[in-house]
Order: C-alpha cells, then structure tokens, then sequence
C-alpha cells in the first residue's frame, strides 16, 4: 500500500493481489472489482490476449525464461492504466526485479497468503493450465511458498489470511486492511 495510508474506496489506488497461483486472486479480483465499480484485470489471460497462445502453450514452448517478461510487461500495463483497476498478478511476480519496483510505486499490494496444503486440495486434479503444476502440485506448492512467502510479504502493504474463508470473507477482509491501512 501506497505509504500505508488508510484510505476510502474511491481514493485507492491500483489494487494488486499477489500470492501463489491457485490462491483465488482471480476469484477475489473479480468481485472486489465488482465490489468497487473498477475493471478486473487478470494477467493470465491478459497475456492469452496479447499472444493468442494459452499460458501451457507458452509455458511449453520457450518455458519459464520465455514467459517471465510477458508477465512482467502485463503487470507494468496494468499499472499504467488512466483509471485505478484490480489486477490479479502473476505468482511469479515477486521474482522479478523489475516488476516488483513497478508494484512499489503506488499500487496497493495485498497478499492473499493461502497455505500450500489448501492450494493443492482447491485445484484437485485441475491444473491443466498451470505448467508448473505439472507432477507433484502440492510438493511444488511447498516449494514455492516456502521461496516466496517472504517476498509477497515485503512487497505487500496488506496481508490478508485467505485460508478457510468464503471468497466474500476474503474481499470483505481485504476491503477493511485497505481502509484501515495495514494488514
């Protein structure tokens, strides 16, 4: 969050939700954008628009090295835009330098922290779409989160305990973080 000011919903800024893929910043991007009369944008399929290839088909032909800055170009887009909107970031966002130093210029960055364990049972067997996911999810999963729980922590102004919660009670707690400033 932007000087981890307290704010109202119409003074806030680009609203970005970090976390692990599979952690519902899609689902929660949606409706906090419904919620806040803003436009949802999703980088997954911001990047499907721009390239007219699926994230696996990308993934699979130029991998992680390939898609990376078409993740970091979709999120420096979103940031760009006229009107402040709610964008669900990639996972792998906190990775890259320079996307994480455009998120720290005035977006509010709030971490949908969700445990691995959860992650893994909410996607089942549907992963189709997440290369990385390909194998053993909830091993990688743990991998991950253990690698960038403390990025998204140092990124993010508000960090929001989505573990349990009905998707309603995860944008509710959102929205209070974001008035009262902080996590």
């Amino acid at each position: 969050m932007t000087g981890g000011q307290p704010h109202t919903a119409d003074q806030l800024p680009t609203i970005v939700l970090v976390g692990l893929m599979g952690t519902g910043k899609s689902t929660i991007g949606r409706a906090l954008a419904d919620r806040l009369g803003r436009d949802f944008l999703d980088s997954d399929r911001m990047i499907e628009a721009r390239t007219g290839q699926t994230v696996r088909e990308l993934w699979e032909a130029g991998g992680e090295a390939a898609y990376r800055p078409l993740e970091r170009a979709v999120v420096v887009a979103a940031l760009g835009a006229e009107d402040p909107v709610v964008l669900a970031a990639p996972g792998g966002v906190v990775e890259d330098g320079e996307a994480v130093r455009a998120l720290q210029r005035g977006a509010a960055v709030v971490y949908l922290r969700t445990q691995p364990e959860t992650i893994a049972a909410r996607l089942g067997g549907e992963v189709t779409h997440r290369p990385l996911l390909d194998g053993e999810p909830e091993e990688l999963l743990s991998t991950l989160f253990a690698r960038r729980d403390a990025m998204y922590r140092d990124i993010a102004g508000v960090v929001v305990e989505a573990d349990g919660l009905p998707p309603d009670a995860v944008v509710e707690a959102v929205l209070d973080a974001l008035a009262t400033g902080g996590s």
